[in-house]
Order: structure tokens, then C-alpha cells, then sequence
């Protein structure tokens, strides 16, 4: 089997979860297929700058090749057309302004693709915001699978997406919750899917002593991993915690891991380490008394599922329904909607070891039912025999025509995630936790 692999950014050296998911899937499939990956030059997300020389490259043993983008954001523009789709009435072209200058614009990659038709069984595509998603999709449409990597955010009730959740193959969620608002926004429930998410490498042997040590850090601490940021709702993990903190006689310290696209707040408790190895990283998780997990968007949050494979609850942001359906689902964390919550529910993971400890329990077992790797590629490779015995179909919708797609017709992105269903996407008779931690098994 020839699977290709397309994806915005890709390479050891580049964060962000969907990448880092785009790279450990080419990775395990590769034990099954030839896999070759599609991607562009760009290393950062912000400016789509080329950095990456073009063309052929080994990455882990995986053949890559990257096309150079046409041109940077330019963040005026990008902030210009976002408030056009999101907020107002607009149209088909409108959307695709939005797509060419939110980035990363490059037409090789997809014009690669249209000369290529028949050399991949299948082609999957990651994040469905980006242009080499909506495109490249349309090109390959017998072959495409999509792996969407959606979270909850205005981007999702835009025309095209909801085009391209309708025209694929298949598509591969990363939870309950992505499956349920997809489906909601684009009627895509005739197209095959299945939530699988991804696992992660989580090492053999970690050690919290090593991390103390080789960080000087000797009292007890919760983490957080990942981009530093207000849309990660960082400054509010900040306000929460200087509050607790403030009316707590022996605090923990809050450690943060990742690059800081905020202002980190100078407090005696709160402190930054920066980018670590992920030896430090792992180490770090295991050392922790919980992972805090502030975001309102998530798809998945594979830093959470690193944290539950190790043993250690979670203290995550109920406002994100796929944060708090992993929580319901796994029962492996507590959650919090406001800054009351968020103290109470910290003070019971430290006052009482037997609750801590019994979440993390839970959460090991949780990913390990549903997040080893022959778990992950076993969903995947089911998927292409069940679409290998459906035959080579297409679903692909076609565009409509110049002047239908500049009819302003189109009500704003935000007004149509608003109207559809929220909360978590809880089977039924699945274990439940609570924010007190009731029924901890």
C-alpha cells in the first residue's frame, strides 16, 4: 500500500499538535506502507516563512518533500478577511480570500498532487483549516482522508470547510466531540468515519527524581505543557492560579513548558522553564501532581493523553467540551468552569493522594484501551480495507460557479457555531467523574 501524507508543516523541530500527530501517524504507518509525506517549507505557523529548503529530505526514514509558500501572512489582511467570514454575511470567495492569506498558501503542493492522481492508494490530509487541506483534497478526491484536527472555534462554520467534510473518503476524528460538532455544521454523516485520536511516545523508563534534580525544584508543583498563550487560555490559568495561591498558605508552584507567546506573570509560585527535551518533558509529567489543561479549543489535547499514559491526573477547562468529555469518558480528571472551581478542585487533588492517585490509575487504563499503537494503527488500517471494499468512489461537491461564489449569501462562520449543540458527546453508560471527584474508583 501508498499512503501519502499531506500536512502544513512537518519535521522533528516543528510544534504543534497537529504536525507532531501528522509525524507520529507517517511514522507507525510507515510498518505497513510506503508512506511519503507532502508538505511545505515553512518551520513557523505565525508568518508561514520559508525556512525549509525545497525539495526531497529524509525525516526519521519517512521520504519528505516540501514546496515553497508563496508568500507570508500578512497579519493586517488575515485579521481584515477573518472578521469579513466570521462576523458578517460573505460569500464562497470571500472564504477562499481567508484560506490563500491565513496560509500557508502554496500551490506546488497541490498542483504535486494533480500530477500524481494514481500514485497513492490513499492520501491523508491534515487540519482542515489549511489551505493544502481544502485544495489538495479537491484534487485526489478517490484517495483523500481527512484527519481534521478541528476544534471548536468560528473557522469550523465556514462554507468550505463544511464542502470539505462532505467530499472526502473518510475521515479519521480525534473524539466524540469533533465527530459530533462536524457532523453538525456540514450533514456529513453518510461519509465513513470513526474517532481514533493518536497515541504518543511515551518512554520506557521516566524519572521524576532526575527532573527534581537537574532542575533544583524540591516542592510540589502542577504543569503545564505547551504553546503559551491566551488562545491555550493561559492568562486565565494565570488569574486562577495567583488567586489560589494568594489564599493558600503552602501553594504549589506552577511549572510551565513550551514557548511563551504571552507575557508570563513575574509570582514567587508561578515559574517558566521553557522548551525541554522530551526526556525532561516526560520526567517532568511523572514528578507533577496533575497536568492543568486550560484551553477552550482542543481536538484532543495529546498532552493530556501523555500525562493519563504516565499515571497523572488532569485539571482541565470544562468549557472545552472534548477536554471534558475525555475527563467523563476516562475519569481520570477533574475539571473546573470558573475560579472557585478551579481551587476546589485543586486543593482535592492535593489533599488527597488517594483521589489523585486513583485518577491516575484510571487514566493509564484509559490509554491504554484506547491509545496504545496497535490500538491507533489497527483503526486505521481497518479504514482502508473498509474503503478498499467499497471501491473507488468520490464524493467530491463541486465549486460553484464565478458568480454563485461571489454572492454574499453566506451567514458569518461564528453565528453558525453558536446555533449548533455544545457540551461533551458522553456515551451512555460510561464511567463519570465529577468535579468534587465523586465515584473514583
Amino acid at each position: 500500500m501508498r499512503l501519502g501524507i499531506v500536512v502544513q508543516r512537518y519535521g522533528p523541530g516543528v510544534s504543534g499538535g497537529a504536525e507532531l500527530h501528522a509525524r507520529y501517524i507517517a511514522q507507525h504507518l510507515s510498518r505497513h506502507a510506503a508512506v511519503r509525506v507532502l508538505t511545505t517549507c515553512a518551520r513557523d505557523y505565525v508568518t508561514w516563512r520559508n525556512e525549509f529548503p525545497a525539495g526531497a529530505d529524509v525525516v526519521e526514514g519517512i521520504p519528505v518533500e516540501r514546496f515553497p509558500v508563496a508568500h507570508e501572512r500578512d497579519p493586517w489582511e488575515f485579521g481584515q478577511q477573518s472578521g469579513r467570514v466570521f462576523e458578517c454575511w460573505h460569500s464562497i470567495a470571500d472564504e477562499l480570500r481567508w484560506l490563500a492569506v491565513e496560509g500557508p498558501f502554496c500551490p506546488p503542493l497541490v498542483e504535486r498532487l494533480l500530477s500524481s492522481r494514481d500514485e497513492f492508494d490513499y492520501v491523508l490530509f491534515f487540519n482542515a483549516r489549511y489551505y493544502q487541506a481544502v485544495h489538495g483534497a479537491r484534487t485526489v478526491p478517490k484517495q483523500a482522508i481527512l484527519v481534521p484536527t478541528t476544534e471548536r472555534d468560528a473557522a469550523l462554520g465556514l462554507w468550505i470547510l463544511g464542502s470539505l467534510f462532505r467530499s472526502v473518503r473518510a475521515l479519521m476524528y480525534n473524539s466524540f466531540e469533533e465527530r459530533a460538532a462536524i457532523q453538525a455544521v456540514s450533514g456529513n454523516d453518510h461519509v465513513p468515519g470513526v474517532v481514533v485520536g493518536v497515541g504518543s511516545e511515551i518512554p520506557s523508563h521516566v524519572s521524576a527524581q532526575r527532573f527534581r534534580q537537574k532542575y533544583g525544584i524540591a516542592d510540589r508543583f502542577i504543569l503545564y505543557v505547551g504553546r503559551i498563550d491566551s488562545n491555550k487560555g493561559c492568562d486565565e490559568l494565570f488569574d486562577y492560579f495567583s488567586s489560589y495561591a494568594a489564599a493558600t498558605p503552602h501553594p504549589p508552584l506552577l511549572l510551565l513548558i513550551g514557548s511563551p507567546l504571552l507575557e508570563i506573570p513575574r509570582h514567587a509560585h508561578i515559574r517558566h522553564l521553557g522548551q525541554l527535551s522530551d526526556e525532561d518533558k516526560f520526567d517532568a509529567m511523572a514528578a507533577a501532581e496533575a497536568l492543568v489543561v486550560p484551553s477552550y479549543y482542543e481536538s484532543l489535547s495529546m498532552v493530556a493523553l501523555e500525562a493519563w499514559a504516565l499515571g497523572r491526573p488532569v485539571l482541565a477547562n470544562a468549557r472545552c467540551d472534548v477536554l471534558l468529555g475525555q475527563c467523563l469518558r476516562s475519569n481520570a480528571g477533574l475539571y473546573y468552569e470558573n475560579a472557585g472551581e478551579f481551587s476546589a478542585a485543586l486543593e482535592r487533588l492535593l489533599d488527597d493522594r488517594g483521589v489523585a492517585a486513583a485518577l491516575g490509575r484510571n487514566g493509564r487504563a484509559f490509554y491504554e484501551r484506547h491509545y496504545d499503537w496497535p490500538v491507533i494503527e489497527r483503526t486505521y488500517l481497518d479504514m482502508f480495507a473498509q474503503l478498499d471494499a467499497e471501491g473507488a468512489v468520490s464524493r467530491r461537491e463541486p465549486l460553484p460557479g464565478w458568480l454563485a461564489r461571489r454572492r454574499r449569501t453566506l451567514p458569518p462562520a461564528a453565528e453558525v457555531i453558536r446555533r449548533i449543540p455544545a457540551g461533551p458527546a458522553v456515551e451512555r453508560g460510561r464511567e463519570r467523574a465529577s468535579r468534587a471527584g465523586e465515584g473514583i474508583s
